[in-house]
This record gives structure tokens, C-alpha cells and sequence, in this order.
């Protein structure tokens, strides 16, 4: 039965990213990232890092929680350097963990806006996604469209679809909307869009896109990134789907759409924090801030820098200035309203 460390070993990866020969790395030029995230562009990005400062990258991917856990179980033995995970409110779970340590770059706070970063600086954003609705194109009009608090109109009843409440993009929703109007009017708001909903919450954003296509409901809430992997799908039904769908960005005459972000911290016990460091600088940096949108269709920390003509076609918009950390915050009583409004 292996240990929990032998596990860890085993499990602990090179990313491939290694242009360090053994003849001039030594154990101190290298970085231990446990992330959640999975696209091969990151990893191509890694490989570009190592290119650059000659520091190997080792990588961990597994599910946010598990990692949370595995750190928080190996405590002062973990190898670990980085935590990246999607989500400010997962971010927020992990420095409320105690498996963060506040960093300080002037790098990192000329980079990334401050509602983007934790204010202790324990976690900084790297990539933003906004929350939008899309829509049916042949059955909807955008003037049709306008808050998120208005998918609560008896018009939409039966037309709305969305994935399950323990999804940490829709906690982050309701985070915003208690942010914004209050726990009673976001409460009043589950409920409302519950009821109005075409079917049960089951799926993943891109489950909902292929919904509406289909004609189960009219419009959903979904990241915009999903309609990015979508659109550029190697299956031509999911490419058709996207085709079928129009993208609308909500609260534009008020406080704007509800944004987030993946992001990354320096774990508590980081054995080669300077490393941890310079990999968070290279993420908010301009090589990396200019791939995001063209591989993983994330918008830039600076949205209306975006150099992608997919994201660019969207059209600009208004992205709430809420702090995400406020979010990360608001995560425990926005699950609570979920369960009070009954939405799965």
C-alpha cells in the first residue's frame, strides 16, 4: 500500500517542457505546479517558460477539490510550488485553507488589475472568462435581453437553461448578485429562474449550448470560453451548434457582466518560491497574455486587449468591477440560497 507520499511521487510529472539538460539544472531550477487546469496550450506555455529561464516545470492535474485536499493532507512535506485552479471562489477556498502565502511582485500588481488578484496577495488572476447568456439565434431576439436578474421574468418560463448549483461558475453568478442587489433579492432571483428552467440543471456549459440548438430551451448561462471550444471543435456538430447560438453580455446598463478568473498562488510551503514567483510573472506576462485568447478562447487580464477576431466578434462590453475575492467570500451563502431556492 503506497503512502501518501509515494503516491505524490508517482503521480508528480514533468511537463516535457525541459530544455534544461541534466548537465545544467540543478533540483533548485525547477517548479512544482499542481493544477486544475488541462489544455495542451498550457503546457506549451510551460515548455516557453523553461525556454526563457531555464527553470523545469513539474506538473500535478487533477480536480480542484482533490488538490485542495492533497495539500492540505501533505502540509509542510508537499513539494508543491504553485497552485492554479479556475475561479476565484476556489482560489478563496484555498488561502481560507491556509495552503497560500502571501507573495509581493511589482510585476504581478503592475499586470493584474486589483479586482483580479487577492488583496493579500495570496492568488492572481491570469486569464478572464465572462458569464453570458446565448441564445437561440432564430428564436430570440437581443433586445429581448437584458440582466441576469431578468431571466426571473414569467417570459422566460421554460426557456432558460443552466448547469447545477455545484458548479463553481454559478456560485460565483449568485456571489455577484448578492454583491450586487443582496441575499433576499438573490434569493427571490433562485427561485424565479428555477421555475422558469426548461428542464432539470444537469451538464456542463457546453451541455446547455447544445440545448438551445436543439430547441430543449431558448437561452442559457454559460463562461465564453465554452462557446471558444465550441466554435473551434474538431467535431463539426459542436461547430454547427456554436453556428446556432448568439452571444449576449448582460447588466451593460448597470454594473456590467459578472467576470472571473483562473488563476494561481504560491503554496504555503513552497520550496522554491522565487521560481513559483517568476512562473506567475510569466503567466500575467505579455507572451502569455496574447496566447490565452487564440488557445483556450479566455480573454486577457486587460479584456479589450484581446487580439482574437472570435472573442473580437462578441463585440466589447462591460465587465463588472466587483473584487473577486468579495466572490470567493460570498461562495458559502450563495450555496445556501441555491439549496433554499431548490435549484439541484
Amino acid at each position: 500500500m503506497f503512502s501518501l507520499r509515494q503516491s505524490l511521487s508517482a503521480l508528480l510529472v514533468s511537463a516535457s517542457v525541459g530544455l534544461v539538460s541534466p548537465g545544467t539544472a540543478s533540483a533548485a531550477e525547477e517548479v512544482n505546479v499542481y493544477t486544475h487546469r488541462h489544455y495542451e496550450a498550457d503546457d506549451a506555455l510551460y515548455a516557453k517558460f523553461t525556454e526563457a529561464t531555464g527553470i523545469k516545470v513539474n506538473i500535478v492535474k487533477a480536480k480542484a477539490d482533490a488538490l485542495l485536499e492533497r495539500l492540505k493532507a501533505e502540509g509542510e512535506g508537499s513539494p508543491a510550488d504553485v497552485l492554479i485552479t479556475a475561479d476565484a471562489g476556489r482560489l478563496e477556498r484555498a488561502k481560507s485553507a491556509g495552503v497560500l502565502q502571501p507573495v509581493e511582485s511589482a510585476a504581478l500588481t503592475a499586470a493584474v488589475p486589483a479586482n483580479l488578484r487577492d488583496e493579500e496577495g495570496c492568488w492572481y488572476g491570469f486569464t478572464v472568462r465572462a458569464r453570458v447568456l446565448v441564445y437561440a439565434k432564430d428564436r430570440v431576439e437581443p433586445a429581448e435581453l437584458g440582466r441576469y436578474e431578468d431571466l426571473a421574468d414569467p417570459k422566460w418560463k421554460g426557456r432558460v437553461l443552466a448547469r447545477s448549483s455545484s458548479n463553481i461558475y454559478n456560485q460565483s453568478l449568485l456571489a455577484s448578485i448578492i454583491a450586487a442587489d443582496g441575499e433576499k433579492a438573490a434569493l427571490g432571483w433562485a427561485r424565479a429562474v428555477r421555475g422558469n428552467m426548461a428542464r432539470a440543471p444537469e451538464g456542463s456549459d457546453r451541455d446547455q449550448m447544445r440545448a438551445v440548438a436543439a430547441g430543449i430551451g431558448d437561452v442559457a448561462i454559460v463562461n465564453t470560453y465554452y462557446v471558444g471550444l465550441l466554435a473551434n471543435s474538431s467535431d463539426p456538430k459542436d461547430r454547427e451548434v456554436a453556428s446556432k447560438l448568439g452571444v449576449f453580455f448582460p447588466n451593460q446598463d448597470g454594473r456590467g457582466t459578472h467576470i472571473n478568473a483562473s488563476g494561481g498562488g504560491v503554496a504555503k510551503h513552497s520550496k522554491n518560491k522565487a521560481n513559483a514567483i517568476k512562473l506567475l510573472e510569466f503567466l500575467t506576462g505579455e507572451a502569455a497574455q496574447a496566447t490565452f485568447p487564440e488557445t483556450t478562447y479566455e480573454y486577457p487580464l486587460h479584456i479589450a486587449d484581446t487580439r482574437s477576431e472570435l472573442l473580437k466578434s462578441w463585440g466589447p462590453f462591460k465587465a463588472d468591477p466587483v473584487a473577486l475575492g468579495k466572490l470567493g467570500q460570498n461562495n458559502s451563502a450563495a450555496v445556501k440560497i441555491f439549496a433554499l431556492a431548490g435549484w439541484k
